[in-house]
Parts: structure tokens; C-alpha cells; sequence
């Protein structure tokens, strides 16, 4: 097991300090590169997962404990929510905004999130109807002028496909956004909502079934199935209780700058860097 630590100001004296302040015993310590650092523990586990991340906290540093079986070439899909997981936005409030209507569907969006409201269908569906009426030129404005990568996305994607993963984005936000990242990202699958658009106009409801947190799991099993492996073969990646049943069928589960409620539930959390983290807690487990 390697205790690793990485952010951008981390330094080789605050490496050692952080790492004395858990109270485990560690070897001696090792620079991967520039803010990455591990030590191997070679005792058993003396201060808890809460003890490290209080420390790390701290010392506005990500941290992971990172099993010696743990490799890149144990996995085949890399699974990922969009809205402020691939992408820093989240795309239905932004449509709102358009109407002035943002801190209302924030609000419903911000409480789904949490956890707070756990019908996920029915939150979508009261923040869909109060598009009703908007443009359909908005969706392409929120695309081309509000929407943007979150840091690190292209060098994960492209270390996904240096280790031969499949990429997969699923979503409950809409299709409009993904099948436009598939094609400009080169993602191999999509999975989301369905906006009606009527006469270049939102009608305020949503087509088909809606992408709720079991459809969300539902998709990672029935694609790594398709492809011929299993979801503990799946890296899955989110940042609200909606992700937290696909996360939990995963063989490694990523919380990305997330709602507590998937901190918690999650193996490892990025909090301080982008998404260039996974690679590199891959870096330290090679």
C-alpha cells in the first residue's frame, strides 16, 4: 500500500511534514515529479482515513491510498458524469439563466445533488418544465460560449486512450451536450436526456426514460458487458448522488470536487487538482 499525496504547491519539506502530521510509518519518500509525491507504508495503518484528510485539507493537497494491485492495464472503461465532472458547468442551469430563471433550477439541482431530493426523475422533470418556451438557439449558445472543460479533462482522456480504455459519458443532463463532446472529444459511448424541442422550442418535457442514478449503473454494466468484461473493470468518475450507484458497482470509484455524501462513499476524492489526478495516482501505483 503507498500513501500518495499531489498538488500543485506541494514541495518536498511539505510532503515530509504532511506526512509525519498522520502519524503512520512510512519509507522514506519518494518525488514521483513536481507535486507528486508516495511514501510506502510499511506499518500498519495508525490514524484514520479522516486523520489523513484533515491533513491534507490543511495543506490543500489530494491524497489516496493506493493498493500495490492497482494497475492502469486492469481496466477497460473509463466512465464519467458530464455536468461539473468532464464539464464546469452544469448545462440546465445555464439554460435557465437565459430566461432568468437560473437560481430557481440552481436550487433544484444543488438539493438532487446533495442527496437532499432523492428522486432524481422528478427533480429533472420540475427543472425541464420551467425551460418551457426557451429557444433552441440557447442550448447552442450555453455549448459554444458557457461550456468548458474541466482542468486536467484532456490529459485524462488522453492517458484513457494511451491505456486502451473505452470512454463512455453518461449523463442526466442532455443530448444536445454530450453527442457534441462525443464528437468533438472522440468518446466511444453517450447515455443521457432527451430535451423535446417542438418549433425551435423547449416544451418543458423530456423524452424516453430519464438517466437516473440506476439507468446511470445500468449503462456502465450493460456497456462493459457488451464490450466482453465486467464493471469492477470500469474506472467511474462523478461529483453528485446521482453517480453514487454506478460508482459503487465500480472497480475504482472517483469523486470528483463532490458532495460530501460521495466523498464519503467514494475510494478516491479530487479536491484540490483536476482531473491529470487519476493518471497520476497511476503514475505512483506503476
Amino acid at each position: 500500500m503507498k500513501l500518495a499525496l499531489l498538488s500543485p504547491q506541494l514541495s518536498a519539506p511539505l510532503a515530509h511534514a504532511t506526512f509525519e502530521k498522520t502519524g503512520l510509518t512510512l519509507a522514506p519518500v519518494i518525488e514521483h515529479r513536481a507535486g507528486l509525491f508516495s511514501a510506502e507504508l510499511i506499518s500498519e495503518v495508525q490514524a484514520s482515513n479522516e486523520t489523513v484528510a484533515d491533513v491534507c485539507k490543511t495543506a490543500a493537497c489530494d491524497w489516496a491510498f493506493i493498493p500495490q494491485d492497482i494497475q492502469a492495464t486492469n481496466f477497460k472503461l473509463l466512465a464519467m458524469d458530464m455536468d461539473s465532472t468532464l464539464i464546469s458547468i452544469e448545462c440546465i442551469d445555464e439554460i435557465a439563466d437565459f430566461v432568468g430563471k437560473k437560481k430557481e433550477v440552481s436550487a433544484i439541482t444543488e438539493a438532487a445533488m446533495r442527496g437532499e431530493i432523492t428522486d432524481f426523475s422528478d427533480s429533472l422533470r420540475r427543472r425541464v418544465a420551467l425551460l418551457e418556451g426557451i429557444d433552441a438557439a440557447n442550448l447552442d449558445a450555453v455549448f459554444n460560449e458557457r461550456l468548458r472543460l474541466n482542468p486536467g479533462a484532456d490529459t485524462l482522456l488522453a492517458f484513457a486512450k494511451q491505456q486502451g480504455w473505452m470512454t463512455l459519458l453518461v449523463s442526466g443532463g442532455f443530448t444536445y451536450f454530450t453527442d457534441r463532446l462525443k464528437g468533438q472529444l472522440g468518446l466511444d459511448y453517450t447515455r443521457s436526456n432527451t430535451l423535446e424541442i417542438v418549433d425551435g422550442k423547449l416544451t418543458g418535457r423530456v423524452l424516453g426514460p430519464i438517466v437516473d442514478a440506476q439507468l446511470k449503473a445500468e449503462t456502465v454494466t450493460n456497456v462493459a458487458q457488451g464490450l466482453g468484461f465486467t464493471a469492477q473493470q470500469a474506472i467511474v468518475m462523478g461529483d453528485g448522488a446521482n453517480d453514487l450507484k454506478m460508482m459503487a458497482i465500480a472497480g475504482i470509484s472517483v469523486a470528483y470536487k463532490a458532495k460530501p455524501v460521495v466523498q464519503a462513499q467514494a475510494r478516491f476524492a479530487i479536491n484540490f487538482n483536476g482531473l491529470e489526478a487519476l493518471p497520476a495516482w497511476f503514475e505512483v501505483s506503476a
